[in-house]
């Protein structure tokens, strides 16, 4: 195993025999990120979380510093999961700020070997792993998801990932994948798909595509005053 040396690892901490169920992400599959536009559609985001403050639901932290990488079966999912997490409903269409796409990009990546995730898709799922839905619906959830993952990691070493029901475009899926579990089988699982996604979301072209792609939501990004 690479990353911590075996003295540092601090999980499993807990007691339980989590059985986690598996899911398998065939090879060809091809997968939509939304990203900043410094990174490269294939590169893994290096920032930790917090272990109680900011950061992603599932992202890594000190005492489990894997690095991460957001994907989704779809444009609409990846698009979505990104953008909507604090867009309410305040009457008509949700209306996103513009800064939620500035200097971001879509992308798409193919799975050139098969991927297998920790699935938390469906109720039996998050009861193999001794959880509820509230890992996954509750906004306030985020610092014990982030513990428990570094748990379920621990107990499903062949994990590369996990993947859950989107709660922005139910039910098509979201995924998350663990850099240190693609450094350990030595493989180069991704690979870009040039051309495939939108470069510049935030540019006038990007922000029309965007709103093109979340208009069955009844959502949309607001354009900025300057164009």
């Amino acid at each position: 195993m690479t990353g911590l040396p075996p003295v540092l690892r601090f999980f499993p901490m807990i007691k339980d025999e989590l059985n986690p169920n598996r899911e398998v992400i065939p090879a060809g599959t091809e997968l939509w990120r939304v990203h900043r536009s410094t990174y490269r559609p294939t590169q893994f985001n290096p920032v930790l979380a917090d272990l109680h403050l900011g950061g992603g639901r599932f992202e890594g932290t000190v005492l489990d510093p894997y690095r991460s990488l957001y994907v989704a079966d779809s444009a609409l999912t990846a698009v979505a999961e990104s953008v909507l997490r604090s867009a309410p409903w305040t009457g008509g269409r949700r209306r996103i700020p513009y800064v939620g796409v500035r200097g971001r990009t879509l992308s798409v990546v193919r799975t050139t070997r098969e991927l297998t995730l920790v699935s938390l898709i469906d109720e039996k799922d998050l009861a193999a792993v001794h959880q509820t839905a509230n890992l996954l619906d509750d906004e306030r959830s985020y610092p014990m998801a982030r513990r428990w993952t570094s748990e379920i990691r621990a107990q499903a070493p062949d994990a590369m990932g996990l993947v859950w029901q989107s709660r922005r475009n139910r039910p098509r899926h979201a995924m998350v994948l663990f850099h240190d579990r693609f450094e350990d089988c030595h493989c180069n699982a991704l690979e870009a798909l040039p051309g495939r996604g939108i470069e510049d979301l935030g540019s006038p072209e990007g922000v029309e595509e965007v709103n093109r792609l979340l208009d069955p939501l009844l959502a949309e990004v607001s354009k900025p005053v300057t164009w």
